[in-house]
């Protein structure tokens, strides 16, 4: 009787080796319910998902990834850099750039953030007070998408269930059967034509619950300029991903 050949199991050492220039821009991971091998450019982490099923075998995978190796660089390079929340740089909200202005003082007792026209004050006792702004641009998105969507919502005597808010890596935005909407309040950093184009599709859906031409006429008419909008979220949306979160 022959002996039974075992395939040599697959770990990111063996995977990767001759490829270590790939090794802190991919994730690697085992999916039982996949039937292909999968890369995916993941713009919040700024890496690529390497999905492998099972019964894979090393071989496969290995040649699968230096078949691609160009498309990796190629996604990788398409990234912005990121942007990190520090005194003097300008952030984009709602449309406006504003100047972010830290003031830190050890003899305060909390972090108090002021939104003006053209900056954003942060007077704060934290070393480190990014947690706390984003905190505060989540709220403010939430709020000011609330208000917007039903105030569309209204225009087309429709009526919503409930908005939500998350931190979506692709999906900007969701409606569903129920009448609930979902945002991703990364849309805070948009041009506002976007933010406002991505809320008026989102309500349409209430009464279109498809992508057909009544849609787009309803979605045209709730938006100040949809097609402005909708090309920028189509041509800049990792832009979105910049920023801490």
């Amino acid at each position: 009787m022959l002996p039974i050949t075992r395939r040599p199991p697959i770990t990111n050492t063996n995977l990767l080796e001759g490829l270590d220039h790939l090794r802190d821009s991919l994730v690697i991971s085992r999916n039982k319910r996949a039937k292909r091998l999968a890369l995916r450019l993941d713009t919040k982490k700024r890496v690529i998902r390497f999905t492998i099923p099972p019964r894979t075998s090393l071989g496969k995978a290995r040649l699968f990834l230096i078949q691609n190796e160009q498309w990796i660089q190629k996604n990788l390079g398409t990234l912005p850099q990121p942007i990190y929340f520090e005194h003097g740089i300008e952030i984009p909200v709602f449309g406006t750039k504003r100047t972010l202005n830290i003031t830190h003082d050890e003899t305060l007792r909390k972090t108090d953030i002021i939104l003006r026209n053209k900056e954003i004050i942060v007077l704060t006792n934290k070393e480190d007070p990014a947690p706390r702004l984003v905190r505060f641009l989540k709220q403010m998105s939430k709020e000011r998408l609330t208000d917007l969507s039903h105030e569309k919502a209204a225009h087309i005597q429709k009526k919503i269930s409930k908005v939500s808010v998350r931190d979506t890596k692709s999906r900007w935005g969701s409606c569903g059967y129920d009448g609930s909407l979902s945002y991703s309040w990364r849309l805070i950093f948009a041009p506002y034509a976007s933010f406002d184009y991505l809320v008026a599709h989102e309500v349409a859906h209430l009464k279109h619950m498809d992508h057909s031409p009544a849609f787009w006429k309803c979605c045209n008419a709730l938006a100040a300029n949809a097609e402005k909008g909708k090309k920028w979220l189509n041509s800049n949306s990792a832009e979105l991903m910049r920023y801490p979160g």
